[in-house]
């Protein structure tokens, strides 16, 4: 899987390694300021600049970044940057607040330069994911039941650390693929972390798949299902469900579904990042999943300590 920028700012939460669509910003910002009539103002230099580093694309030598008003150039906005000297762009991460030098050529906007002044507040959903910081957004909540037919709640789910995707069971293909590749993660989870997470996948046909279908399909590809649910529940709530994700989704002629093949990774009710899919393996993901899954370990001892353990 590799992680992807998505969702539209309900589950917009773009990691640090994604490629995102650069040039269309800022071709259209480009045509916007150069024809809003500047006179002594606006014209190709160098500009004093402050904002918040949303993301990096370090193959692309771009950031993007939620900038305040760039005095005499162009107001606040969130938009993308070349970053033509490669040391600046190492020097760049997500959730960084930095005051930076905006060269206008007269075709394009770089950063030339910056300092790192802050860090992007957690009010405004940024937390902390490994070594650097991603932009959370609140998870939709779902209600529904599981391949036992037991209610499984967002709520009920806690602060577990969550790994949530969609499937059908009579998938041709991309779905059980995405599967198998869940369960080989699941695998690789350290013992003592595997009661810290649970996997959530979630039909995108509840007409079809009921508890048994769903039950059948998990146990044929090998899933834990004592870290693992499969949920289903009444068609249009279910549907509902799937555009609250932003989850593409289209029932063709022949009964299949085309859909989005995304995994949202969860903690404490927030989406921290959501990866598209790939080969099964994926280093990136299965570090990100035991690092918050190691850090709510930790929380929970620190706030419910063994006996005899003295207080901190």
């Amino acid at each position: 899987m590799v992680r992807d920028s998505g969702m539209a700012m309900g589950l917009l939460n773009q990691s640090s390694r994604t490629l995102f669509s650069l040039g269309a910003v800022a071709t259209l910002a480009i045509l916007l300021f150069a024809g809003c009539g500047r006179d002594e103002e606006g014209g190709p230099g160098i500009y004093a600049a402050r904002g918040i580093v949303e993301d990096v694309d370090a193959e692309g030598n771009q950031v993007l970044i939620d900038h305040e008003d760039v005095e005499g150039l162009m107001p606040a906005m969130t938009m993308n940057f070349a970053v033509p000297d490669t040391d600046v762009l190492s020097r760049m991460s997500s959730g960084q607040v930095i005051e930076f030098d905006l060269r206008f050529t007269g075709r394009s906007y770089e950063v030339a330069d910056f300092k790192i002044v802050g860090e992007a507040p957690e009010e405004e959903g940024w937390r902390r994911l490994r070594d650097g910081l991603v932009r959370s957004s609140p998870a939709p909540p779902f209600d529904l039941i599981d391949q036992g037919g037991r209610p499984v709640s967002l709520e009920s789910l806690g602060d577990l650390v969550l790994l949530v995707d969609f499937i059908y069971t009579q998938c041709p293909g991309p779905c059980p693929v995405q599967t198998s590749n869940q369960v080989a993660l699941q695998k690789r989870i350290p013992e003592a972390l595997r009661d810290q997470i649970r996997f959530v996948s979630i039909t995108l046909d509840p007409a079809n798949d009921g508890p048994a279908e769903l039950k059948a399909y998990a146990e044929s590809r090998g899933a834990d299902l004592e870290g693992w649910a499969f949920l289903s529940g009444p068609t249009d709530y279910v549907a509902g469900i799937v555009r609250s994700w932003g989850v593409g989704s289209v029932r063709k002629d022949d009964g299949s579904i085309d859909h989005t093949l995304v995994t949202f990774l969860v903690e404490q009710g927030r989406v921290m990042q959501r990866y598209t899919a790939r080969a099964s393996g994926d280093e990136e993901l299965l570090a990100d999943l035991v690092s918050l899954a190691q850090s709510r370990a930790k929380r929970r001892s620190e706030e419910d300590p063994a006996p005899g353990t003295p207080a901190s």
